[in-house]
Order: structure tokens, then C-alpha cells, then sequence
């Protein structure tokens, strides 16, 4: 968002609407900030009310410029209690039902934006119901209520509302979110479910669709993890060949992309897909020139040097991973040093030295535990234990 859209000047004339915040999430003295406003995917954009100081709408993922611009205009509405719509604006409604299903969305927003998944589910199907043919918030309403669903474990109502939506939304920035949400949620559902097979198939078709569609007006990132959906697809019917395929293609695609960007900022916003491309094609070699370039390039970033750690461990070059972890280490602070501590404690289980491995996990548990409510993940805490009582 900040190589791509941020820089758009079409965006020029919504600087002075909003004051704008940016969240270091890794940062400790942001904690706070994630108590009251918990965070469950990142990129999150929160549209803060400033008098009551509640979230009167909240937007998971990227966007493109033109979604941008309509979000901004419903936050706006949200926070003034649901006032007319701008004339003009590319979000507007039409027909007799719009009101209904403008003000049931209204309530909608509000629940996601407590994080109540559950209740925002069923307010923005009930939004979608009352909604009418044409009705400009639908795409935004369908992504939101496929994230609520997922978060609330219900995959086959996600899969299911992903097929169904699929087709209204094809070739708009939404079709890339909704096919792969939705294989993903499919793929989610126990190998005995019936709906199963049918689902998977149809939301695979739908994000093959997705990848071959080179004209749709949507963000490159997206498209790529349509790409990842497929992968998944793949290695889930076990079919070798055909995964080994779609990552050939998805590195083609992304590299193809990063050779058009502008800046190191644009070219490195593709490097950790570009990464999963090249580990799943058994090439992690592949990913050295660009994750050199993009240490060089950007030498405040930890990323660079922990995704190269990440590639020459794969390679077992154990010293110069250890090595390119020291320097990712030197920059990172927050939760991801806790990624970068357990990479670290694969390389020395790698070359051998159980003893290192150990008393890198048992480094990073200690750190994990010190985390400051709302950096404090009990998921990754109970990860790192598994760890250790797997070690020896």
C-alpha cells in the first residue's frame, strides 16, 4: 500500500479528510494501541471515530486507489451517522432497497469494527439480502463477510458465498480476494464433507480465472495470492506436477512485476512471494540476487537479511544463514525477532548443533512470554513449546 497506492495522486485530494496514523505494530510502546483496537491480519485500516473513539469501519488487506476512495467515503458517512451520500461518488447507491441495505451495513461495519466477527456476519448478510441489483458497496460487503466467516471457522458458508459472489464481482478489483478466499476456505473443510470437492474445483476454476485475467483493474499482491491459492489446490490433491506448474508460473508473474517497478520500495514489496515461488520449485537459489539487492537497497529493513536467511538455510549454507540472521536480528525488535529466533534454531538443527538450537528456542519462549499485552501471542508461545519438547 505504501509503494503502490499511497503514491497515487489521485489520492491527493483525501489528504486533508483524515488525520492519518500509521501503526508500527512490532513496536512495544504500541501495545496499547492493539488492546483497544486488536488486530487480526495485516495490512488493517481502521477508521476511527474521533469522539467516541470506536472503529466505525474497519478494512482487512490491500486496496486499490479507486477502493480506497470509496472506503474513505463510507468511513466519513460512518462516523456521521449515515448522513447522504456525496453526489457523484463512484460508491453510491441505486434503487428503492439501497437506504435498507446502506443503513443495515452501517451496523455491520460497526460490529466488525469491535472485532465481533460472529455478529458482523450475520449484519452483512443481511445487508447483502436487502441489497439491490447494482448496489456499489456489494464487492466491499463480500470481502468483509468472508473474512468474518473464516475468523468464525464457518468454511463452507465462506467457500459457498465466494461461488456465489464469484461471478457478479469477475474482472473487478474484489474477483483476486473472493476466488482465493474462497478455495482457501474450501480446502479448509474436512476430506468427508460433500460439498467439498465440488466447492474446491469451482473456486479453482474461479482463481485460475483470477491469474489469467491480466487486464482486471486489481493490485498485483493480490493477483499473487491467488496464485498461493492455487498452490495450496495443488498440493492438496497431491498432485505434484500440476503445483510445481502454478509455481512456475506464479514466479514468472511476480518477476514480470518487479521488473516493471520503479523504485526498490515497488521491487521488494514482491520479494517474500517471490521467495515462497522459489522454495516451492526447489530453486531457493533463485532468490539471492534480488533479496542482495533488496538488503543493499534498503539497509534499515530487516526483512531483506531474515528472508535470505530463510533461502540459505534452504540451500544449507548454514554458515552464511547464520550469518544473514545475525544482521536481520541487529534491526528487528517486537514479535518478528520470534520468526527470526526460530529460523535461527532450524539453521543450527541443520548443521547439526542441537545444543544452539535449543537455547535459541528457549530464547525466543522468553521472549514471546515478556511481550506486553497485545503483542503477546499465546498461539506462538504454544508453538515454540512444541518446539522445545521436540528438540533434544
Amino acid at each position: 500500500m505504501r509503494a503502490f497506492v499511497f503514491t497515487d495522486k489521485s489520492l491527493a485530494s483525501e489528504a486533508g479528510r483524515f488525520v492519518w496514523l500509521e501503526i508500527d505494530t512490532e513496536k512495544s510502546r504500541n501495545a496499547p494501541f492493539r488492546k483497544q483496537f486488536p488486530i487480526e491480519a495485516l495490512p488493517t485500516f481502521l477508521i476511527v471515530d474521533p469522539a467516541e473513539q470506536n472503529v466505525a469501519l474497519r478494512w482487512v488487506g490491500g486496496a486499490t486507489a479507486s477502493q480506497l476512495r470509496r472506503l474513505l467515503d463510507d468511513g466519513r458517512l460512518a462516523v456521521a451517522g449515515g448522513g447522504p451520500e456525496p453526489a457523484g461518488r463512484a460508491g453510491a447507491s441505486s434503487g428503492d432497497r439501497a437506504p435498507e441495505a446502506d443503513r443495515l451495513l452501517l451496523r455491520a461495519d460497526a460490529l466488525y469494527g469491535q472485532g465481533d466477527n460472529a455478529g458482523a456476519a450475520k449484519a452483512y448478510q443481511e445487508a447483502l439480502a436487502a441489497a439491490p441489483e447494482g448496489w456499489g458497496r456489494y464487492g466491499r460487503t463480500v470481502e468483509s463477510l468472508l473474512f468474518a466467516l473464516q475468523r468464525t471457522q464457518a468454511s463452507e458458508e465462506a467457500a459457498k458465498l465466494a461461488r456465489e459472489a464469484y461471478p457478479r464481482l469477475r474482472s473487478t478489483p474484489s474477483a483476486a480476494n473472493v476466488a482465493a478466499s474462497g478455495l482457501d476456505a474450501a480446502l479448509e473443510l474436512p476430506a468427508e464433507s460433500a460439498a467439498r470437492q465440488e466447492l474446491v474445483a469451482a473456486l479453482e476454476a474461479d482463481a485460475r480465472e483470477v491469474v489469467a485475467d491480466t487486464t482486471a483493474p486489481m493490485a498485483a499482491d493480490d493477483r499473487s495470492g491467488a496464485f498461493g491459492s492455487l498452490l495450496d489446490a495443488r498440493e492438496d490433491a497431491k498432485d505434484d506436477q500440476g503445483a510445481k506448474q502454478v509455481a512456475s508460473e506464479w514466479a514468472a508473474f511476480l518477476e514480470r512485476e518487479a521488473a516493471r517497478a520503479r523504485t526498490p520500495e515497488e521491487r521488494a514489496v514482491f520479494d517474500p512471494h517471490r521467495l515462497s515461488a522459489y522454495l516451492k520449485l526447489g530453486e531457493p537459489k533463485r532468490a539471492i540476487p534480488m533479496l542482495e539487492a533488496s538488503e543493499r537497497d534498503l539497509p534499515g529493513d530487516y526483512n531483506p537479511p531474515a528472508r535470505l536467511a530463510v533461502a540459505l538455510k534452504a540451500m544449507k549454507r548454514w554458515d552464511d544463514a547464520l550469518a544473514a540472521s545475525d544482521r536481520a536480528l541487529s534491526k528487528a525488535y517486537g514479535p518478528r525477532r520470534l520468526g527470526i529466533l526460530q529460523t535461527r534454531a532450524d539453521i543450527y538443527s541443520g548443521r547439526g548443533d542441537a545444543g544452539s538450537a535449543r537455547r535459541t528456542l528457549e530464547e525466543a519462549l522468553s521472549a514471546a512470554e515478556a511481550m506486553p499485552e497485545g503483542q503477546r501471542s499465546e498461539s506462538t508461545i504454544a508453538s515454540i513449546k512444541k518446539k522445545l519438547q521436540a528438540s533434544p
